[in-house]
Protein backbone atom coordinates (compact mmCIF):
# COMPACT_ATOMS: atom_id res chain seq x y z
CA UNK A 1 0.00 0.00 0.00
CA UNK A 2 1.75 3.19 -1.14
CA UNK A 3 0.56 6.14 1.12
CA UNK A 4 2.80 9.09 1.94
CA UNK A 5 2.23 9.01 5.76
CA UNK A 6 5.06 11.62 6.06
CA UNK A 7 3.49 14.33 4.28
CA UNK A 8 0.75 14.48 6.47
CA UNK A 9 3.63 14.24 9.63
CA UNK A 10 2.34 10.71 10.06
CA UNK A 11 4.48 8.12 10.93
CA UNK A 12 4.14 4.68 9.07
CA UNK A 13 4.77 1.66 10.98
CA UNK A 14 3.43 -1.23 9.05
CA UNK A 15 1.53 -1.48 5.32
CA UNK A 16 -1.40 0.23 5.78
CA UNK A 17 -0.72 1.45 9.45
CA UNK A 18 0.09 4.81 10.67
CA UNK A 19 -0.03 6.80 13.33
CA UNK A 20 0.13 10.90 14.34
CA UNK A 21 1.52 11.91 17.70
CA UNK A 22 -0.97 14.81 17.66
CA UNK A 23 0.24 18.32 19.54
CA UNK A 24 0.28 19.61 22.85
CA UNK A 25 -0.04 16.21 24.73
CA UNK A 26 1.84 13.99 21.97
CA UNK A 27 -1.54 11.73 22.11
CA UNK A 28 -1.49 9.05 19.57
CA UNK A 29 -4.52 8.63 16.80
CA UNK A 30 -3.34 5.62 14.74
CA UNK A 31 -4.79 3.88 11.07
CA UNK A 32 -5.53 0.21 9.85
CA UNK A 33 -6.30 0.24 6.32
CA UNK A 34 -7.91 -2.82 5.21
CA UNK A 35 -9.43 -3.42 1.63
CA UNK A 36 -12.65 -2.96 3.08
CA UNK A 37 -12.75 -0.84 5.85
CA UNK A 38 -10.90 1.52 7.84
CA UNK A 39 -9.97 1.25 11.28
CA UNK A 40 -9.12 4.60 13.46
CA UNK A 41 -7.46 4.25 16.69
CA UNK A 42 -8.15 7.24 19.19
CA UNK A 43 -9.66 10.55 17.80
CA UNK A 44 -8.01 13.57 19.62
CA UNK A 45 -8.63 16.55 22.01
CA UNK A 46 -11.38 18.34 20.19
CA UNK A 47 -13.89 18.23 17.35
CA UNK A 48 -11.23 20.08 15.09
CA UNK A 49 -8.48 17.81 16.02
CA UNK A 50 -10.87 14.88 15.17
CA UNK A 51 -11.96 16.96 11.57
CA UNK A 52 -8.44 17.64 10.57
CA UNK A 53 -7.56 13.95 11.64
CA UNK A 54 -10.81 12.98 9.10
CA UNK A 55 -9.21 15.20 6.45
CA UNK A 56 -5.94 13.91 6.30
CA UNK A 57 -6.91 10.65 6.57
CA UNK A 58 -9.22 11.19 3.63
CA UNK A 59 -6.43 12.80 1.80
CA UNK A 60 -3.83 10.26 2.77
CA UNK A 61 -6.28 6.94 1.49
CA UNK A 62 -7.75 8.63 -1.59
CA UNK A 63 -11.00 10.11 -0.37
CA UNK A 64 -12.19 6.35 2.22
CA UNK A 65 -13.40 7.52 4.96
CA UNK A 66 -12.93 6.08 8.63
CA UNK A 67 -15.72 3.26 8.97
CA UNK A 68 -14.64 1.76 12.55
CA UNK A 69 -13.17 3.77 15.61
CA UNK A 70 -11.60 2.31 18.73
CA UNK A 71 -11.51 4.23 21.70
CA UNK A 72 -8.88 3.58 24.28
CA UNK A 73 -10.02 4.69 26.98
CA UNK A 74 -12.35 7.13 27.94
CA UNK A 75 -10.08 10.67 28.74
CA UNK A 76 -10.60 13.69 26.37
CA UNK A 77 -7.79 13.66 24.52
CA UNK A 78 -8.63 10.86 23.29
CA UNK A 79 -11.89 10.76 22.89
CA UNK A 80 -13.31 14.31 22.37
CA UNK A 81 -13.04 14.36 18.28
CA UNK A 82 -15.15 11.25 17.94
CA UNK A 83 -18.51 13.03 16.43
CA UNK A 84 -16.01 14.16 14.00
CA UNK A 85 -16.75 11.08 12.31
CA UNK A 86 -20.52 10.47 12.23
CA UNK A 87 -21.14 7.37 10.05
CA UNK A 88 -18.06 5.30 11.96
CA UNK A 89 -19.07 2.42 14.26
CA UNK A 90 -17.55 3.19 17.51
CA UNK A 91 -15.93 0.27 20.00
CA UNK A 92 -14.80 0.42 23.89
CA UNK A 93 -14.05 -1.63 26.18
CA UNK A 94 -17.83 -2.70 28.05
CA UNK A 95 -18.49 -0.34 30.83
CA UNK A 96 -17.77 2.73 28.86
CA UNK A 97 -20.85 2.87 26.64
CA UNK A 98 -22.45 3.52 29.70
CA UNK A 99 -19.86 5.82 32.01
CA UNK A 100 -19.79 8.13 28.71
CA UNK A 101 -23.28 8.77 28.50
CA UNK A 102 -23.43 9.94 32.03
CA UNK A 103 -23.84 14.17 32.27
CA UNK A 104 -21.66 14.03 34.93
CA UNK A 105 -18.66 12.20 33.32
CA UNK A 106 -19.27 14.60 30.16
CA UNK A 107 -18.93 17.98 32.63
CA UNK A 108 -15.53 15.88 34.36
CA UNK A 109 -13.96 15.44 30.93
CA UNK A 110 -14.90 18.86 30.20
CA UNK A 111 -13.64 20.20 33.20
CA UNK A 112 -10.12 18.46 32.90
CA UNK A 113 -9.72 19.47 29.13
CA UNK A 114 -10.17 23.40 30.34
CA UNK A 115 -7.89 22.60 33.24
CA UNK A 116 -5.33 21.24 30.37
CA UNK A 117 -5.38 24.34 29.07
CA UNK A 118 -8.20 23.50 25.87
CA UNK A 119 -10.33 26.81 25.02
CA UNK A 120 -13.40 26.15 27.49
CA UNK A 121 -15.76 26.99 24.21
CA UNK A 122 -14.17 24.07 22.41
CA UNK A 123 -14.13 21.84 25.46
CA UNK A 124 -17.86 22.24 26.11
CA UNK A 125 -18.64 22.03 22.27
CA UNK A 126 -16.62 18.57 22.70
CA UNK A 127 -18.39 17.02 25.90
CA UNK A 128 -22.01 18.29 24.40
CA UNK A 129 -21.86 15.91 21.54
CA UNK A 130 -19.39 13.13 23.30
CA UNK A 131 -20.09 10.00 21.58
CA UNK A 132 -19.96 6.87 23.58
CA UNK A 133 -19.38 3.48 22.15
CA UNK A 134 -22.48 1.36 20.86
CA UNK A 135 -20.20 -1.55 20.98
CA UNK A 136 -18.21 -3.04 23.61
CA UNK A 137 -15.68 -5.57 23.89
CA UNK A 138 -15.60 -7.13 27.24
CA UNK A 139 -12.73 -10.18 26.36
CA UNK A 140 -11.55 -9.72 22.80
CA UNK A 141 -13.05 -9.22 19.07
CA UNK A 142 -11.91 -9.85 15.92
CA UNK A 143 -12.40 -7.20 13.41
CA UNK A 144 -12.06 -8.25 9.73
CA UNK A 145 -11.45 -4.88 7.71
CA UNK A 146 -10.53 -6.88 4.13
CA UNK A 147 -8.30 -8.48 3.77
CA UNK A 148 -6.76 -7.91 7.08
CA UNK A 149 -7.71 -8.22 10.71
CA UNK A 150 -7.41 -6.85 14.41
CA UNK A 151 -7.87 -7.95 17.67
CA UNK A 152 -9.62 -5.78 19.40
CA UNK A 153 -9.02 -6.94 23.43
CA UNK A 154 -10.09 -5.36 27.07
CA UNK A 155 -6.81 -5.77 28.65
CA UNK A 156 -7.83 -3.62 31.83
CA UNK A 157 -8.20 -2.29 33.96
CA UNK A 158 -4.85 -0.12 34.77
CA UNK A 159 -4.51 3.28 33.35
CA UNK A 160 -8.27 3.40 33.36
CA UNK A 161 -11.02 1.07 34.53
CA UNK A 162 -11.22 0.89 30.32
CA UNK A 163 -8.89 0.10 29.00
CA UNK A 164 -8.96 -1.56 25.00
CA UNK A 165 -6.05 -1.80 23.29
CA UNK A 166 -5.83 -3.90 19.25
CA UNK A 167 -3.46 -5.52 17.78
CA UNK A 168 -2.44 -5.67 13.97
CA UNK A 169 -0.97 -8.95 12.80
CA UNK A 170 1.87 -8.40 10.51
CA UNK A 171 1.57 -8.85 7.09
CA UNK A 172 4.35 -9.71 4.25
CA UNK A 173 6.86 -10.40 6.95
CA UNK A 174 6.46 -7.17 8.69
CA UNK A 175 6.47 -6.52 12.34
CA UNK A 176 2.70 -6.76 14.69
CA UNK A 177 1.75 -3.59 15.89
CA UNK A 178 0.16 -3.53 18.94
CA UNK A 179 -1.51 0.14 20.12
CA UNK A 180 -1.82 0.18 23.93
CA UNK A 181 -3.55 3.80 24.98
CA UNK A 182 -2.05 4.86 27.88
CA UNK A 183 -1.23 1.37 29.56
CA UNK A 184 1.77 2.60 27.95
CA UNK A 185 3.46 5.67 27.97
CA UNK A 186 7.01 7.04 26.92
CA UNK A 187 7.20 10.42 26.94
CA UNK A 188 6.66 10.67 30.75
CA UNK A 189 5.84 8.99 33.84
CA UNK A 190 2.23 6.80 33.34
CA UNK A 191 -0.55 9.09 34.99
CA UNK A 192 -2.16 6.91 37.49
CA UNK A 193 -5.21 9.47 37.88
CA UNK A 194 -8.10 9.35 40.18
CA UNK A 195 -10.08 6.59 37.84
CA UNK A 196 -6.98 4.67 37.50
CA UNK A 197 -6.97 0.76 39.18
CA UNK A 198 -2.87 0.73 39.74
CA UNK A 199 -2.80 -2.91 41.39
CA UNK A 200 -4.21 -4.17 38.21
CA UNK A 201 -2.06 -2.06 36.17
CA UNK A 202 1.24 -4.53 35.88
CA UNK A 203 -1.61 -7.49 34.91
CA UNK A 204 -2.68 -5.03 32.41
CA UNK A 205 0.76 -5.05 31.12
CA UNK A 206 1.25 -9.08 31.18
CA UNK A 207 -1.49 -9.01 29.01
CA UNK A 208 -0.51 -6.80 26.45
CA UNK A 209 2.55 -8.86 26.34
CA UNK A 210 1.20 -11.88 26.13
CA UNK A 211 -0.70 -10.50 23.24
CA UNK A 212 1.56 -8.56 21.37
CA UNK A 213 5.55 -10.89 22.12
CA UNK A 214 8.96 -9.82 21.95
CA UNK A 215 8.96 -8.91 18.22
CA UNK A 216 6.04 -6.34 18.32
CA UNK A 217 5.60 -2.81 17.88
CA UNK A 218 4.17 -1.18 20.74
CA UNK A 219 2.44 2.15 20.42
CA UNK A 220 2.24 3.73 23.70
CA UNK A 221 -0.83 6.50 23.61
CA UNK A 222 2.18 9.42 24.06
CA UNK A 223 5.77 9.05 22.31
CA UNK A 224 7.78 7.50 20.67
CA UNK A 225 7.53 3.37 19.34
CA UNK A 226 8.88 1.17 22.17
CA UNK A 227 9.59 -2.45 22.33
CA UNK A 228 8.54 -5.25 24.20
CA UNK A 229 11.78 -4.81 26.98
CA UNK A 230 10.65 -1.42 27.18
CA UNK A 231 6.52 -2.65 28.15
CA UNK A 232 8.11 -4.61 30.38
CA UNK A 233 10.60 -2.67 32.55
CA UNK A 234 7.32 -0.26 32.75
CA UNK A 235 5.15 -2.97 34.11
CA UNK A 236 7.98 -3.91 36.78
CA UNK A 237 8.07 0.19 37.89
CA UNK A 238 4.68 0.03 38.29
CA UNK A 239 4.61 -2.99 40.12
CA UNK A 240 7.27 -1.82 42.69
CA UNK A 241 5.74 2.06 42.64
CA UNK A 242 2.77 0.44 43.64
CA UNK A 243 3.61 -2.48 45.93
CA UNK A 244 2.04 -5.35 43.52
CA UNK A 245 3.74 -8.33 42.43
Amino acid sequence: MDVSWEDFGWERLADGVGRRRLPVWDATAAVVVGDDAVLLYDTGATLREGAELRTQIQSLLGGRRVTHIALSHPHFDHVFGTAAFSAARVYGAVGTDQLMGLARERDALRDDAISQGVAPADATQAADVLVAPRHVISGEWTLDLGGRQVLLANVGPGHTGHDLVVLVPGTAGGPEVVLCGDLVEESGEPQAGPDAIPTRWPAALDRLLALGGDDALYVPGHGAVVDAAFVRAQRDELARRFGVS
